[in-house]
């Protein structure tokens, strides 16, 4: 059988479903909520990462050959042969391939690898994480395509909204801002379901405005907290 995920706790949990049921209340929309432990695991950063040690490592030795062949005669106790320039050259590129393969040993540690992508990088991810999962779950699921995705990944400390095509055609995405702001703060404060929770509520509102609950309101999309 599968693991269960536990990203937030129970409590947590209870606090979304609650706040996604009043937001609901009074809208037609529906709000999907979901959250991650990360949205990528960033292994091409750790390659460029390593490519980049390499090169300057490398870029270096070229630049000051007499220091490196300093340590060389140091490593030998000064009894290693007068090397050629091609003995050199292959000296210089193994100590690329080492330095290459050092960083990226050290950079398979997941906390240091996520520290070192920059932070336009993990926007980017999360975004796409956001409608990938937005196109499976939400998408044209409501008669109205009034569905509309929150979705926070915990370790980038990012979250994204993707909403259904009638809600984008009426709702700029800089409108979500505060909605937005009220997440992010919390969960750096380590309140992801109050977080979670106060972002609901402001897209509630939002929703309130421009699609009014409707006589006919059936709930098409679920309430619940969904963990991936």
């Amino acid at each position: 059988m599968p693991t269960k995920v536990n990203h937030v706790s129970a409590a947590d949990h209870d606090i979304v479903t609650v706040a996604v049921a009043a937001a609901e209340a009074h809208t037609s929309g529906e709000i999907v909520t979901v959250v991650a432990a990360q949205s990528n695991d960033y292994d091409d950063v750790a390659l460029v990462w390593a490519s980049v040690g390499a090169f300057l490592a490398m870029s270096l030795a070229a630049l000051f050959p007499g220091f490196y062949r300093g340590i060389y005669d140091g490593l030998t106790g000064g009894w290693g042969h007068e090397l050629t320039a091609n003995q050199w050259l292959g000296i210089v590129i193994a100590f690329g391939v080492v330095k290459w393969i050092g960083i990226w040993l050290i950079l398979l540690w997941r906390p240091l690898r996520l520290a070192l992508t920059p932070r336009a990088i993990k926007a980017a991810r999360v975004r796409a994480r956001a409608v990938d999962l937005f196109k499976v779950g939400t998408e044209a699921k409501t008669l109205g395509r009034t569905g509309v995705l929150l979705y926070l990944s915990l370790k980038e400390h990012r979250a994204d909204i993707v909403a259904d095509e009638a809600i984008a055609a009426k709702v700029a995405p800089e409108v979500w801002g505060d909605a937005m702001d009220a997440l992010v703060e919390r969960v750096r404060a380590g309140q992801p379901g109050e977080g979670m929770a106060a972002a609901v509520t402001g897209m509630g509102a939002v929703l309130a405005q421009h699609f009014p609950k409707g006589e006919d309101n059936p709930n098409e999309l679920p309430d619940r907290l969904i963990e991936i």
